[in-house]
């Protein structure tokens, strides 16, 4: 399908040559864990770009480590998100895409030409669908609209009896019935800077009391062009009372956190955080950190703690004397989206402490990255060794797309991954083999 003006067409033919004199100059070997090599910066007049078009699935599925099964939980959805597995075992998935940031630069209008070409034609939902899946096969038999009318819906909650919904541009609540098939009744909590929306997603989860809501509220630019005015309660994550909507901003410049969940084990705060781009093909990396309260993350000013990042001005040295570095490193440009830690005994010994973390994939490097699931293991409440490749397949041997991971959920009572597949418009369901009744068998290599 022509996703782009004639006009555009042309433009982006004439700097073919252009992007591929950007090309990445060869790319550093270790870019995860908590100590990643960071090259020098290398500026371009365009950034390298290079997304995966779409290839669709036909008879094939993602590759799983052996001993699980992958099945196609539920297909034909419109721009699948974020998950939430309700008490009663209910599958949430949160449908939209939002948005309205207007180009600034002629390198905005080819990279936002870039990225359309690697995104599904169906239109957001804007919406909650639950999917039901009574016999545990991995298949839903119940896929229904469970709230409509919503506005690029992203993050997902439940606590105490009421679901939390984070829009584009305001978190709500809804109460909640046990075993409900669609809910109408809901009401504002707060509302949710939206001003231009150039990062439009709010990742939502819960504090492990239940008592406070944490939302991730993204950047409004790539690295401060639209001006800082409008980066005002941008870039930060809120800690919101659930109950009266009072909120506080908990940590500042982290630039787009795309994903929150609770650690289990010390009830600590975690997010998955996109960085910034246009510095080469390897910065900045994306990453998974702790929240800490009160915490400084660099945006725009710094990266990796006190990096300087020469294209913001005016600087602001003394603010990056604060600034602390991320956690644990998850490569450059994977664009993180997902993040949930493992509960319980339901899965195999060595998947029973860490993460999975969905990565959505590149589109500002030569060489794509990301467009899988990595599970990162965890000791003591920390990450305690490299990622390792969990949900791979969405990539075939001549770089297209079968599928681009967001949202992931672990069902700890089912003994269950979850994952929102925004491309093939799929929710994967993906179990230890014994633990289904149904057949689902991955595809032996990518084609």
């Amino acid at each position: 399908m022509n996703r782009c003006p004639s006009l555009l067409m042309g433009v982006a033919g004439c700097l073919a040559l252009l992007l591929s004199a950007c090309a990445d100059p060869g790319e550093v070997t270790n870019q995860t864990g908590p100590e990643p090599q960071l090259p020098k910066v290398n500026e371009t007049l365009l950034p390298p770009m290079k997304i995966a078009k779409p290839a669709g699935w036909g008879n094939a599925l993602p590759l799983v480590p052996e001993g699980f099964t992958i099945t196609a939980l539920a297909t034909e959805l419109k721009i699948p998100r974020q998950i939430l597995v309700l008490p009663n075992g209910d599958i949430l998935v949160a449908e939209g895409s939002g948005g309205n940031a207007p180009k600034l630069r002629p390198k905005d209008v080819i990279a936002g030409y870039i990225k359309a070409l690697g995104k599904t034609d169906v239109e957001g939902g804007d919406r909650i669908t639950l999917l039901r899946d009574a016999d545990g096969d991995g298949q839903a038999e119940v896929k229904t609209t469970f709230i409509d009318g919503l506005d690029a819906p992203y993050g997902l909650a439940f606590v105490d009896g009421s679901l939390y919904v984070a829009n584009q541009d305001a978190l709500l609540r809804f109460p909640y019935t046990e075993g409900a098939t669609r809910l109408t009744d809901g009401e504002e909590v707060t509302k949710l800077p939206s001003e231009v929306n150039h990062h439009w997603t709010k990742a939502l989860t819960a504090s492990a009391d239940g008592t406070k809501l944490y939302v991730g509220i993204g950047s409004n630019s790539n690295v401060g062009e639209r001006g800082l005015d409008i980066e005002e309660e941008r870039a930060v994550i809120w800690e919101v009372d659930r109950e009266t909507g009072a909120r506080r901003t908990l940590v500042r410049g982290i630039r787009n956190p795309t994903a929150l969940a609770i650690e289990p084990g010390t009830g600590q705060l975690w997010a998955v955080v996109n960085e910034r781009d246009e510095l080469g093909p390897d910065l900045v990396p994306d990453y998974l950190t702790s929240v800490r309260d009160g915490a400084f993350y660099g945006w725009p000013y710094s990266y990796w703690g006190q990096n300087i990042d020469p294209r913001v001005r005016p600087q602001k040295p003394e603010l990056v004397k604060t600034a602390i570095a991320p956690d644990y490193a998850l490569g450059s440009h994977v664009a993180a989206l997902g993040l949930t830690f493992v509960t319980g005994e339901t899965l195999p010994a060595e998947y029973r402490q860490g993460a999975f973390v969905g990565q959505h994939g590149s589109w500002n490097r030569e060489t794509l990255s990301g467009y899988k699931v990595v599970w990162v293991p965890f000791l003591n409440g920390r990450p305690s060794g490299p990622p390792q490749d969990f949900v791979t397949g969405f990539i075939t041997g001549n770089d297209r797309a079968r599928g681009r991971p967001v949202g992931v959920t672990f069902d700890a009572a089912r003994g269950r991954l979850l994952i929102a597949d925004d491309l093939s418009n799929t929710v994967w369901h993906v179990a230890p083999t014994g633990a289904m009744t149904g057949s689902g068998t991955p595809a032996n290599t990518p084609q």
